[in-house]
């Protein structure tokens, strides 16, 4: 796998937390997707240098694991309704056990996955240890999708569709379970970016949930800046800063082709890293996840160059 450089922001960047390790949990998982080959996106990361770009910007580097799931060759699916659910849920419970013991060592969460169901682990490890602390976060869920399905709405059955949903309380008790309470992070202190694919049924989801969705079309329309200090003031308000879950099907696949699930009409490469760009300046960021990076989709590895410059961006690189 050949790496193809992306265009470059810049040199200049700016150091949140000077001297502060990151620690990178790997989570190789394609079950809760319907096509093959997110598994292999935290390897394509690594072959980009992700570890070294961080070193880069001068943080320390720390390996928390890997979390490997097993092929959907190897295990049974179980039920249609929510495909290999006994499986993700054993990948989640191990992703979110890793994760609070970073998290209690003070580390700076990364997490390279896999596909989007890895969150329910991840997302509620965070939420779990701000908790511990009586402190709340916030979530900024940058997607073309907003992933609240449950069984017996979703058309597919697949689980990388639900993991909003069971993180705001919604569906699927056996992985909601992980968390410390029910929902692991408060709707009115999530908001999403860029969806602009939504099942019918899942609108109602969303609209029931409270949920704040910025679609595309409110992007187009308002401006994306505008949005985006929207969206991180609602995450901001009254908690103890935010995750951000950023799958890359967010971006245009002309941007991003390797992605699980590419929808046409998305954020553009300069788009997406002003919201991580702006991320970084608010000063609020407890943790960062890319996801959905699918290899065998890509070219020359340049959405795996395309996430790294994404992380860099969001850990605090500018162009002065």
């Amino acid at each position: 796998m050949k790496a193809t450089s992306a265009p470059s922001r810049g040199e200049g960047r700016t150091r949140v937390g000077e001297g502060r390790e990151v620690g990178i949990l790997s989570v190789s998982m394609d079950l809760g997707a319907g096509r093959r080959g997110v598994d292999m996106g935290p390897s394509a990361l690594r072959i980009a240098g992700v570890a070294q770009a961080i070193e880069r910007l001068g943080y320390g580097v720390r390996e928390i694991g890997t979390v490997h799931a097993p092929g959907q060759e190897e295990v049974e699916e179980g039920e249609a309704v929510a495909r290999y659910l006994a499986h993700i849920t054993e990948v989640c419970r191990q992703s979110h056990s890793l994760l609070r013991g970073a998290l209690a060592d003070g580390v700076f969460p990364l997490v390279l996955g896999g596909d989007h169901s890895l969150t329910m682990g991840t997302g509620a490890a965070v939420a779990d240890h701000y908790r511990d602390r009586d402190q709340p976060i916030g979530l900024l869920w940058v997607d073309a999708h907003t992933d609240m399905n449950e069984p017996g709405i979703s058309p597919s059955g697949n689980v990388h569709g639900m993991s909003l949903s069971v993180l705001t309380g919604r569906g699927l008790p056996s992985i909601a379970a992980l968390a410390s309470a029910r929902p692991a992070i408060d709707p009115r202190h999530v908001a999403v970016l860029g969806a602009r694919q939504i099942d019918p049924r899942e609108r109602e989801a969303v609209r029931e949930a409270g949920i704040r969705v910025f679609t595309m079309s409110e992007v187009d329309e308002r401006g994306l800046t505008s949005c985006v200090d929207e969206a991180i003031r609602r995450i901001s308000d009254g908690t103890a800063g935010f995750h951000v879950s950023f799958d890359l099907d967010a971006l245009d696949p002309m941007e991003a082709p390797g992605v699980g699930t590419p929808v046409p009409g998305g954020f553009t490469y300069r788009e997406a890293h002003l919201i991580c760009e702006k991320v970084a300046s608010s000063g609020g960021l407890l943790g960062f996840e890319l996801v959905e990076l699918n290899p065998v989709l890509d070219a020359g590895n340049v959405t795996a160059q395309v996430g790294l410059r994404l992380i860099e961006s969001a850990l605090g690189k500018t162009i002065l």
